[in-house]
């Protein structure tokens, strides 16, 4: 089959996010009432805050603000990873990052399936936060003994969609009929099914141990359990959840409020309690409790200095606050924060020269302009002040190990957190997933220097 008749994965990626949003919000109808709530208040940003509209303007992330879409699964084997991995792979998703969500007393470990490239990015900028359940973290071994024997009888995906999975890889890619049967088979592996695959006493056990280890355990497959939109005010999302019938998390997550955002901020509404039948049951009389909504603000990707410092600041919030963060002490809490982070400079200058984040470069009209001339400056700082280059911040692409737990914790409820202690293991996540994730911040500093080579040949110059 000729390459050209290919369908991109960029666009399989988009077609798949559109797809997931419209059964999601059929799944979930207040996941649809979250959009309607996002979309009224990036518009009246955009409208109030000219500043913020012409920054998105700049790197083009007006263009894909309305379509930006996170989602979370979580699987149970490493045959489900490495699948989930190589589907993934078919819309142009590669893992980036690990998280280890143990030492926040989430018996899994993570990856983000996402694109790498800023221009794969503009297209769409759908990613999914993926967990693989850590069965070696429960101390019961009849129980570890159940949920493998249990896990190891279903199959999550469709023969449909893994014949077309090594399709792609045989021949390259899939066309356009291809491509769309891919979607929709893809989309079986995501649904809800309130049928268990357990009785109701081996839920019971699998619950018992932690809310999480039964989500995964007791259903035919990794339902997805939130989509997140991102608006540009969370703080005025937060507030107008309750107004639209959605009762808000206590605590936003992540960093306080700022005039320049940075990293992620996250917030949700509390988990569905859902009916489902388990396996010695005729009808649903039982329920479960597992997807929520949330809505997330992106800001700066940090480098390694500024991420220094930003969990240097939020561990001195939380040390002083000296408890976890809960709906008596919010106020309390994000009074601390804001305290802490007067240290992280808010002014984009002060963070490029203090080299806090990274950043996208830009040629201006007038540095275009100029392009030729034998008296124009010639260094990045020069271009900068004579107004020939502009910059922006880089948008933060990823997740948060502190923010993920939060929002896992505050959504299961407190009684789910267990000590797992901390029990990273990067070697054994790639072994089971088949292939390296890539580092972040590397990709972020690539796409930093690939703006810094752009400005230099659109202005005629050497290097930058």
């Amino acid at each position: 089959m000729p390459a050209q008749d290919f369908v991109s994965p960029d666009r399989i990626r988009a077609q798949f996010s559109a797809a997931m949003s419209l059964m999601y919000k059929q799944e979930v109808p207040l996941y649809g009432t979250l959009l309607e709530l996002v979309s009224e208040t990036n518009q009246q940003v955009l409208a109030e805050r000219p500043q913020v509209a012409e920054a998105l303007r700049w790197t083009g992330e007006i263009e894909r603000l309305d379509q930006e879409r996170h989602g979370a699964i979580r699987v149970g084997t490493a045959q489900e990873l490495a699948t989930i991995g190589r589907l993934f792979a078919v819309m142009g998703m590669q893992p980036v990052g690990y998280y280890d969500l143990s030492s926040a007393g989430v018996p899994v470990h993570s990856t983000a399936f996402r694109a790498v490239h800023e221009q794969a990015l503009h297209i769409s900028p759908f990613r999914v936060f993926t967990s693989l359940l850590r069965l070696e973290l429960i101390d019961n071994l009849a129980l570890r003994e159940l949920a493998a024997s249990i896990l190891a009888q279903r199959q999550i995906f469709t023969p449909r969609a893994l014949a077309l999975i090594e399709q792609c890889e045989a021949h390259g890619g899939l066309n356009a009929a291809d491509a769309e049967a891919f979607v929709n088979e893809a989309l079986h592996t995501f649904r809800w099914h309130p049928q268990a695959t357990v009785t109701a006493a081996q839920y019971q056990q699998l619950h018992d141990q932690h809310r999480l280890i039964a989500d995964v355990v007791a259903f035919k497959g990794p339902h997805i359990n939130h989509l997140t939109p991102r608006t540009l005010d969370i703080d005025a999302i937060q507030r107008g959840m309750p107004a639209k019938g959605i009762p808000p998390k206590a605590v936003i997550e992540g960093p306080p409020p700022r005039k320049q955002p940075i990293l992620l901020r996250q917030t949700s509404f509390k988990a569905l309690e859902e009916q489902v039948a388990f396996s010695d049951q005729a009808s649903a009389g039982g329920s479960h409790t597992a997807r929520f909504g949330e809505i997330e603000q992106r800001g700066a990707a940090l480098t390694p200095k500024g991420r220094q410092l930003y969990d240097r600041l939020l561990d001195a919030a939380r040390d002083a606050l000296g408890e976890v963060p809960a709906q008596a002490n919010a106020g309390r809490y994000m009074s601390l924060l804001s305290e802490q982070f007067q240290a992280f400079a808010d002014d984009l200058g002060e963070m490029r020269e203090q080299g806090l984040a990274y950043f996208r470069y830009f040629p201006t009209e007038r540095g275009l302009a100029a392009r030729d001339e034998a008296a124009r400056p010639v260094t990045l700082e020069a271009l900068i002040g004579a107004g020939h280059v502009h910059f922006a911040a880089l948008v933060y692409e990823d997740f948060l190990p502190v923010s993920a737990a939060g929002i896992f914790q505050s959504n299961l409820g407190d009684e789910a957190q267990s000590d797992y202690g901390s029990n990273a293991n990067r070697a054994a996540f790639e072994q089971a997933l088949g292939a390296s994730v890539q580092d972040e911040l590397a990709l972020y500093a690539e796409s930093e220097r690939r703006s810094l080579q752009a400005c230099a040949q659109a202005l005629n110059l050497p290097g930058l």
